[in-house]
């Protein structure tokens, strides 16, 4: 794991989170939801609507393999100050809620980290995110109550996760 200190040259902002929409996030990774825009059709003598195909994994680089993990999340006091964001280079990492809660997505585009690109997203109880290999990304941030996520992502040989540290300048608008 590596950890780089950054000091930001902006001066501290509070970052407002808008909706979490399958065409805003594009550039980060997919939307994990319910929709009329996700491909869809009937199964089991119909009595069952397959939303198909809604995110598209990746864990094979480098020999890697698909995990399933639990991870339960606590909220932090609010307004949240940004301390640090993490990628994973190797793989996409995909959160899906269980909790019926809805919690915040901070992202920035892949490559070198540029902290004037930050984006935040409100995301609802009933949407998932699958992050695009290399995107930038906080890990999980519950917003009402201690939240329960299903993380598919990639386990094997190969570091798979890069940290940065931030300075707290900048922080999530409170909700």
């Amino acid at each position: 794991m590596k950890s780089t200190t950054l000091v930001p040259t902006i001066a501290a902002h509070v970052l407002q989170p808008k909706p979490l929409t399958r065409e805003a996030f594009a550039a980060f990774g997919d939307v994990i939801e319910i929709s009329d825009q996700a491909k869809h059709f009937g199964i089991n003598d119909g009595h069952t609507e397959r939303y198909h195909d809604l995110a598209s994994v990746d864990v094979t680089n480098q020999g890697g393999r698909t995990l399933i993990n639990l991870f339960r999340s606590t909220p932090l006091a609010q307004p949240i100050a940004l301390r640090m964001m993490e990628r994973h280079p190797l793989s996409s990492q995909a959160f899906i809620p269980l909790s019926g809660q809805p919690y915040w997505v901070v992202v920035a585009p892949a490559g070198a980290f540029d902290l004037s690109q930050l984006q935040a997203f409100l995301a609802g109880p009933a949407q998932g995110v699958n992050y695009h290999a290399g995107t930038w990304h906080h890990y999980c941030l519950a917003l009402h109550q201690v939240s329960d996520f299903i993380v598919i992502d990639r386990g094997g040989a190969g570091d798979n996760c890069d940290l940065i540290e931030l300075d707290g300048s900048l922080s999530l608008a409170p909700i």
